[in-house]
């Protein structure tokens, strides 16, 4: 009989593609790992890993495994789901995960909320960006999580994921109180042609979507300043090293020196919260849906 948290492992060293990716899914040493492989090994009779330079990888045997444990605990999960939906209680464990915006803007609120509700679930969280989100849930990393994309970039989202809309969130660009254009009721992105760009980092959906919009309106962005956190990006307006976009989830209060200004032509950021259609049936997921919703209506 095979054993399924070992299938489990085995699942993960293929998702994850290193020992030590593994571990840090399954939230646990490169040791343990290495020691469910071998118990697999000694069950199956077969050696499903092989030294690649200074890691492994899976041999032929291994990969067929693998994909039969893909399989078993897709249905694992839908049977999981099946009963929780029969139950019909918001009971169990639940991990979350979302950009670090929505982290701030909406888990306070929404944990709250759960926890009010459904006593008998436990949620764990973390901050994830998008792209990774949508992975760590295909993954099964996470169970559910908070991404984005713009009104004018789609964020992809494969095929095996279902997803919901909790709100939509509006951006202003943020400018330094000495700002000609500080006391404007709107502005135009392409109206800070000339001026230095507060931004996100390199290769971020965020900066990309940026720079797209940006030349789509004819306009090549000087850019001068690249920050993860919007609270920095803030405090370089402050200090008048130039301007940024700032979205009003999770921004709180504004920094001295900061003004904010809507912009003409609405900038939006589309938040939703994606999951696996196998666990589609869990009353947890719809549980967490609700309360991120109730959340977002407290968003300005």
């Amino acid at each position: 009989m095979l054993n399924l948290e070992r299938l489990r492992t085995l699942d993960a060293l293929a998702r994850h593609g290193s020992v030590s990716g593994a571990a840090d899914g399954l939230h646990v040493t490169t040791s343990a790992v290495s020691q469910q492989m071998a118990k697999l090994e000694r069950e199956v009779g077969q050696q499903l890993l092989a030294r690649n330079g200074r890691g492994v990888r899976l041999t032929d045997a291994g990969r067929l495994l693998a994909e039969h444990a893909a399989r078993i605990l897709s249905q694992v999960a839908v049977a999981q789901s099946d009963l929780e939906a029969q139950r019909g209680q918001v009971v169990g464990e639940l991990r979350l995960g979302a950009f670090p915006t929505a982290a701030r803007g909406l888990f306070p609120t929404a944990l709250c909320h759960l926890r009010a509700r459904h006593p008998g679930l436990g949620v764990t969280t973390a901050e994830v960006e998008p792209a990774l989100a949508v992975r760590a849930v295909l993954r099964g990393d996470v169970d559910l999580a908070v991404v984005l994309d713009w009104y004018n970039k789609p964020l992809p989202v494969p095929d095996g994921l279902t997803r919901a809309p909790i709100l939509d969130d509006a951006a202003d660009v943020a400018l330094p109180a000495a700002h000609p254009y500080a006391d404007r009721a709107e502005v135009d992105l392409e109206d800070f042609a000339d001026d230095d760009w507060i931004t996100w980092r390199d290769a971020e959906f965020c900066h990309e979507w940026l720079l797209d919009t940006l030349r789509s309106k004819g306009v090549e962005p000087r850019i001068a300043h690249r920050a993860e956190e919007h609270a920095t990006q803030l405090a370089l307006v402050g200090a008048g090293l130039g301007v940024c976009v700032a979205p009003r989830l999770g921004r709180g209060p504004l920094p001295a020196g900061v003004r904010t200004v809507p912009v003409r032509q609405a900038v939006r950021r589309h938040v939703y919260a994606v999951w696996r259609a196998d666990a589609d049936r869990r009353p947890s997921i719809r549980a967490a849906v609700d309360a991120l919703r109730v959340a977002g209506e407290q968003i300005d």
